[in-house]
């Protein structure tokens, strides 16, 4: 199998990926608001989506669309009347989702507000606070250490009402009603690699799966992070029988190693197509097993519903330093890289297309390679830890609202015990039991059994 597909120049492919990733890279996107429609206004002069909205307030399993929020502007000024950081001028230096706020603040109760990133004192953090009303700025930790005692002018000109949250997607028939699903995030605001360069490599997918014949079909989804993937569950649950094969796409624009994220089952045609893909490239890549940290990949691959979704990203979330921050940016974006992503996920296509592993299943797990059946049988039988039940097994149960998670997002690394939960929540499903969870995901059997509790204590586990 070539490398490239025969129908792509890949200088060419380059260049108008790259372009595409500029137009879309200034602006200022959340889960709701303006930004999400301008960038699917670019999207659509590539592709015919058809955008779909529910209303702040609808339900949508353990969730809740929340109010729409609209940034005009955000300016922090220092006792003297000089501008520390202001959104027009990069619009990741405002908290995402910052309630409207213009008043003094002495810079004790200002401190709080500020978030930065010491190890890189030069560059901007992204940080989120989508769920919990709250204000704040971010900005370089070199700039923060030079601020001063006073009162500081904090202007945030920002709506946060009753509203809508949109996501686009494009359906592309084939002869076949089986269904490749195609999901990117389209709610971070100016980082080039995480957000811009999964659409563009996404909207080219689509432009060239729509101009030929197709032998299965094809769904692009073009939704916010997290709720925008739940809602889409919630409003799709009675044709997900269809879905034969799915990709969660991001970061697929720097020089990194291809890198594939197993489905949760492992062993689902999707893992087979893209392993064999990689495996027969000339270029180096990583196959890793399934964790429930991630992107969408995890709200697909929940064990009420376990789909065949993986996810095919070059360098993955939180492992390049850039991850979240102002330096993940233009420079970082290569040509040569979002081309070689476009024609991987073509080859992929291709090969899904052929049939060659439809029906077919390895008889091992990923997690369980590397032992023989008589270690796995013999695991089984001596494994007399119990198992437990996740009572919302349909998408994660939203923990923030429970007081379970960290109020305020996009930090690379969710902490031991908020991955304890995810661990739990997602293989709590009657066939795994606390040991075999604790043997997949590397987490002390003690911190699990301490979760255990926590997570039983509101409801969301219970005994088999």
């Amino acid at each position: 199998m070539s490398d490239v597909p025969a129908q792509l120049d890949l200088a060419a492919t380059g260049d108008e990926l790259y372009r595409l990733v500029e137009r879309l890279y200034p602006i200022c996107r959340s889960i709701t608001g303006s930004g999400v429609s301008q960038s699917l206004d670019i999207l659509q002069s590539y592709i015919p989506l058809t955008r779909h909205t529910l209303r702040s307030g609808t339900q949508v399993f353990d969730w809740t669309i929340p109010d729409e929020w609209n940034l005009r502007r955000a300016v922090l000024r220092d006792p003297a009347g000089g501008v520390v950081v202001d959104s027009d001028q990069h619009n990741l230096h405002v908290l995402n989702y910052s309630v409207a706020l213009r008043r003094k603040v002495d810079f004790a109760e200002l401190r709080p507000h500020l978030f930065s990133i010491p190890d890189h004192p030069d560059w901007v953090p992204y940080r989120t606070s989508y769920y919990k009303p709250n204000w704040g700025f971010c900005l370089p930790d070199r700039q923060l250490q030079t601020l001063q005692p006073g009162a500081y002018d904090v202007d945030i000109d920002a709506t946060l009402t009753p509203g809508v949250m949109t996501w686009g997607e494009l359906f592309l028939p084939g002869e076949s009603a089986d269904e490749m699903l195609i999901s990117a995030h389209i709610c971070h605001p100016s980082l080039a690699n995480d957000n811009c360069s999964g659409l563009a490599v996404s909207t080219l997918l689509a432009m060239h799966l729509g101009s030929r014949r197709r032998k299965i079909s094809y769904r692009f989804v073009f939704a916010p992070g997290t709720i925008g993937a739940i809602a889409w569950l919630a409003q799709n649950e009675s044709h997900l029988h269809r879905l034969r094969a799915g990709l969660v796409i991001s970061c697929v624009g720097d020089n990194g190693p291809m890198t594939y994220k197993r489905s949760r089952r492992g062993n689902a045609e999707i893992d087979q197509v893209v392993e064999r893909v990689l495996s027969t490239s000339s270029k180096p890549h990583r196959i890793v097993d399934f964790i429930p940290f991630g992107y969408d990949e995890r709200q697909y691959c929940s064990p009420g519903f376990n789909l065949p979704v993986g996810c095919l990203t070059r360098t993955p979330n939180g492992q390049y330093p850039e991850y979240h921050s102002s330096a993940d940016n233009l420079s970082l974006m290569s040509r040569d890289g979002l081309a070689d992503s476009l024609a991987t996920y073509l080859r992929v296509c291709e090969l899904l297309e052929s049939g060659q592993f439809q029906g077919k299943a390895s008889r091992a797990l990923p997690n369980d390679a590397r032992r023989s059946d008589q270690q796995i049988a013999s695991d089984k039988t001596q494994d007399a830890s119990p198992c437990y039940i996740n009572t919302l097994p349909r998408c994660e149960p939203q923990l923030g609202k429970r007081g379970l998670y960290q109020a305020t997002g996009g930090l690379a690394d969710p902490g031991a015990a908020q991955l304890a939960m995810l661990w739990l929540l997602n293989y709590s499903d009657g066939q795994h039991s606390l040991q075999d969870i604790s043997r997949r995901s590397g987490i002390d059997l003690t911190l699990l059994m301490q979760t255990v509790d926590l997570l039983k204590r509101h409801q969301l586990l219970v005994d088999l």
